[in-house]
């Protein structure tokens, strides 16, 4: 491949069946990732797991932690920072959707990297979250024991939402059978606190600078989603993590949704916005 673009065998057939009306999309589940930010003397660096190459959706692939919304999600929660209302009006959903989405960033980013954005005051951060009784805590989270309100709740903590930075907003193609609509977010990671492989669904993760994931891409050795090359590559102009914070309520959240259509007999698979990914599918053959 001449790059690192994930690009599944199957697609081909799905999307000609999509266009031809033999396919039904399915509704997307809502989610939302992290791109956990760290200054270092290059510049700011960026988590990121490989998924296992065993997974249905994505192996191999490098993304951020992150994970679909649990429905307890909207419960009611210890929280701090921007308003729901505010997060409503910049998310573009309701209030109950908007802590959702924002709690299960937290919620995700705790599960998969070890990392928890809460504090027990609204303006305090938690510095050490590792232990035999957090591991206990992350556990029943993973196995959806208890709620992250539950969780919060017992450790008299509160969710810190100005911690995060919506970034960008992605929708899965319609041709896919596992769909989300997913909310990028950033986040620097809090002092005191580390990371780890948490995740049954990695087998590896790293702290590697954007511009060097995104050379890596470009060469071939790093398989990507296009929503990760592409937010990588919008990472590169920032010198630190405050930075790409501080860039993070002017950035566009319109979203991106992939299209396929058929052009002179061949299949045209776009997202607009980012031409880099476009490819054509002749009817019978692979894409180029």
């Amino acid at each position: 491949m001449a790059n690192g673009q994930w690009y599944p065998p199957e697609w081909p057939d799905r999307i000609r069946a999509l266009a031809e009306g033999s396919l039904k999309p399915v509704v997307p589940k809502r989610a939302a990732t992290v791109m956990l930010l760290r200054d270092a003397d290059a510049g700011p660096a960026v988590h990121m797991l490989r998924r296992r190459t065993s997974m249905a959706f994505a192996g191999g692939a490098y993304a951020y932690p992150g994970g679909g919304v649990d429905p307890r999600d909207e419960h009611q929660i210890r929280w701090a920072g921007p308003t729901r209302a505010w997060w409503a009006h910049r998310l573009g959903v309701d209030e109950g959707a908007a802590q959702a989405i924002v709690c299960a960033a937290v919620r995700e980013t705790y599960e998969e990297a070890g990392v928890l954005l809460a504090g027990p005051t609204p303006d305090s951060v938690v510095r050490d979250t590792t232990g035999d009784d957090w591991e206990a805590d992350r556990a029943a989270l993973v196995a959806r024991d208890v709620s992250f309100a539950e969780f919060l709740d017992r450790r008299g903590l509160v969710l810190r939402s100005d911690l995060l930075g919506a970034w960008t907003r992605w929708i899965t193609p319609e041709f896919e059978p596992r769909r989300y609509d997913t909310w990028f977010f950033v986040a620097a990671l809090p002092e005191g606190q580390r990371t780890r492989n948490a995740s049954t669904e990695a087998d590896r993760t790293v702290w590697i600078r954007p511009t060097d994931a995104a050379a890596s891409y470009d060469k071939g050795e790093l398989l990507m989603m296009p929503p990760t090359i592409a937010t990588l590559r919008q990472l590169t102009p920032y010198d630190s993590a405050a930075q790409a914070l501080a860039a993070a309520p002017d950035r566009d959240l319109t979203p991106v949704l992939a299209q396929a259509r058929l052009v002179d007999g061949e299949i045209v698979l776009s997202w607009p916005g980012h031409d880099e990914f476009t490819k054509h599918i002749p009817t019978g053959g692979a894409p180029a």
